[in-house]
Parts: structure tokens; sequence; C-alpha cells
């Protein structure tokens, strides 16, 4: 049985999920309750907190692109920070970093929430 969970924190208007353990598919289901509960408070500046996420598959990455389109719809992103390097890895592989702002700190995450866009 996977071992996971999502703790919730705030800085300022962004959302910070925490993500610790093993995001594969039977765990899948408790990120995406975490995602559409921000949703559901409005709070569609998410930053996902990687530095105890130790594995993710396929059905984990999957949640990610299920909710990208939904949030920049709303005017948020989902921004990722700090994850481990094998983990990084597998987003790497799958072409993530062009999808998503993936930063080395959570700091550095949260001051591109308040950066001026560059689109």
């Amino acid at each position: 049985m996977s071992n996971f969970s999502v703790g919730f924190r705030a800085s300022g208007t962004v959302q910070i999920l925490d993500l610790h353990g093993e995001l594969d598919a039977h765990t899948a289901a408790e990120l995406e309750a975490a995602i559409q509960k921000c949703q559901k408070e409005n709070q569609v500046n998410i930053l996902i907190n990687g530095a105890n996420l130790l594995y993710i598959s396929s059905a984990g990455l999957g949640v990610f692109m299920a909710y990208i389109e939904e949030v920049r719809e709303c005017g948020g992103d989902i921004k990722i920070a700090a994850l481990q390097p094998k983990v990084f890895n597998v987003f790497d592989l799958l072409g993530f970093p062009m999808l998503f702002d993936i930063v080395d700190s959570e700091d550095d995450a949260v001051g591109k929430f308040s950066a001026p866009d560059a689109e």
C-alpha cells in the first residue's frame, strides 16, 4: 500500500500543497481532492512543494495535466518547487518543464506568482 499525504499551507495569496510520500494510481485521488478543494475555495495560485515527494507515477502526473488548464482559465497557475532529483527527472523526461514553472525553492515559486506575466 502506498504512503501519501497532502498538507495545506498559505503564503499570501498562494496556496501551498506539501506532498509527502508516493504519488501513484492508488493515491492520485488525494491530490485531485486537494486541488479541487483549492478551486472550490477560489484559491487558484497553487504551489506544489515536492521536497518530500519520494515517487511519482504516470497517474500522479496525469493529475497535474487534468487541472492545469482549468486553473489557468480562472486566472491562476500551478507551480512546482523543491522536487527531489529522481522525481524531477520523471517530470523532465515527459516535458513538464515546458508546461509548468518548476523551480528549486518554494521562495522562488512564490515570487513567480507575484512577478509580472512575461506573456
